[in-house]
């Protein structure tokens, strides 16, 4: 089957942002993202670096070797309490810590890609409450953040003020892009501080922790999966897709269609830039050429927008793979339609911040921590729904700060830091 992608008009660095991801979601910066391969935090893909940073570039994304690990960890056995998804891990290589360990409360510097969608801002506020309770607990003193708002010289210059600056007891960096901020990261390693890199990588394992979901191919393996059970062969999927050149969102993609195209399903495959107007425009011109039975997405900005465009065709509703955004899972409880919610973990705001009180008190951590990254089935649906009753549309259902301090109200009134 031939692939059929379709770049809908937008700007590429736009803040219209993935988890994801979606994902990451999660939704992601143009050149940004996770994954990892054996030597390095990086998307798991031997490219040129200067390729993965031009979104027009053509990028071979599929690894066999990554999206086969990526496909037995959804089924692994992790560590800790499931109780608390944030501190849990795949079982792996450890990381000595001993020799950060110390007394009083430390000052922690974040360096954030940005807080550019409601996936970040919802872990951002998880984040800072999460901050709260550490700081109450002595662990920490302080965290000076700096924002770079989607633009990969910004955090450069962050990372390099820190730095400078010479008073930070730790870093935390989630990075804007995967190649352009490897050299910065390394910089920060070579403070001899504490590095914790999350939610998207870098090429470089100098870190102390990586943490993030389990990936982009295990997201695509659960929706595609999910959707090739649904339809019968023949049946068309359209694609919608975020944005092209970010690692996660683009190993999502790869391994649906992969699926996809050995199941028979015919598939075509929008950029969209979470834009709900040309998603209404791309799914609407799509029912005029003929039945369109799923759709499948790569972050669940805008599925609203895609379900009412088969409304207002007066079209059967589709097989839909959105996320764990309320606002899809509100539509899909109110349709009856036939839908899975994949998750790129939110609550992944949670770890770096307690990976450095155990790396202060001189435990082990992880040196690739890897989260659990579960979806939301119908049979699940109506907990999350009720567990988050009250909280806005763009809240995400595995926030995992149902015990931080400031809940609900914090998450309800979407107070921004």
């Amino acid at each position: 089957m031939r692939r059929l992608t379709h770049r809908a008009p937008m700007a590429i660095a736009s803040a219209m942002l993935l988890g994801v991801f979606a994902t990451s979601c999660s939704t992601e910066d143009p050149t940004s993202g996770t994954g990892t391969d054996d030597t390095s935090e990086s998307a798991g893909t031997e490219e040129d670096p200067a390729a993965e940073e031009s979104p027009t570039e053509e990028v071979e994304w599929f690894d066999q070797a990554v999206y086969d690990e990526q496909f037995d960890q959804r089924s692994a056995t992790f560590e800790g309490d499931p109780e608390e998804p944030y501190l849990q891990y795949i079982d792996g290589e450890m990381t000595d810590t001993s020799e950060f360990k110390s007394t009083g409360a430390k000052k922690a510097c974040f360096a954030n890609a940005s807080i550019s969608n409601p996936w970040r801002q919802t872990g951002w506020i998880t984040m800072n409450q999460q901050l709260e309770q550490l700081k109450s607990d002595g662990v920490i003193s302080d965290m000076e953040t700096r924002d770079a708002e989607d633009d990969d010289n910004t955090q450069i210059a962050d990372i390099d003020y820190f730095i400078s600056e010479g008073d930070c007891d730790a870093f935390i960096i989630s990075p804007n892009s995967t190649a352009a901020m490897t050299d910065a990261v390394e910089r920060a390693c070579e403070t001899g501080k504490p590095v914790v890199v999350f939610d998207r990588g870098v090429q470089t394992d100098c870190a102390t922790t990586f943490i993030h979901p389990i990936g982009g191919f295990a997201w695509g393996i659960d929706t595609a999966e999910f959707l090739i059970d649904n339809l019968e062969e023949g049946d068309k999927v359209v694609a919608l897709r975020i944005l092209p050149g970010v690692d996660v969102l683009e190993q999502r993609w790869a391994a649906a269609e992969k699926l996809f195209d050995e199941n028979g399903i015919e598939a075509v495959d929008y950029f969209t830039g979470a834009d709900p107007t040309e998603i209404k425009k791309i799914i609407t011109d799509e029912l005029a050429k003929g039945d369109v039975q799923g759709v499948w997405m790569d972050a669940g900005d805008g599925a609203v927008a895609a379900i009412e465009a088969f409304e207002d065709a007066g079209a059967d509703y589709p097989v839909m793979t959105g996320e764990d955004e309320m606002s899809f899972l509100r539509k899909w409880e109110d349709t009856g339609m036939t839908g899975l919610a994949p998750v790129y973990s939110n609550f992944q705001w949670r770890t770096p911040l307690l990976a450095l009180q155990k790396i202060f008190a001189g435990e082990e951590v992880p040196k690739e921590w890897v989260l659990p990254q579960v979806p939301i089935t119908e049979d699940e649906r109506a907990d999350y729904l009720e567990a988050n009753d009250g909280m806005p549309d763009g809240h995400y259902a595995k926030f995992g700060g149902e015990n931080l301090p400031g809940y609900p109200e914090v998450w309800q009134e979407r107070q921004i830091p």
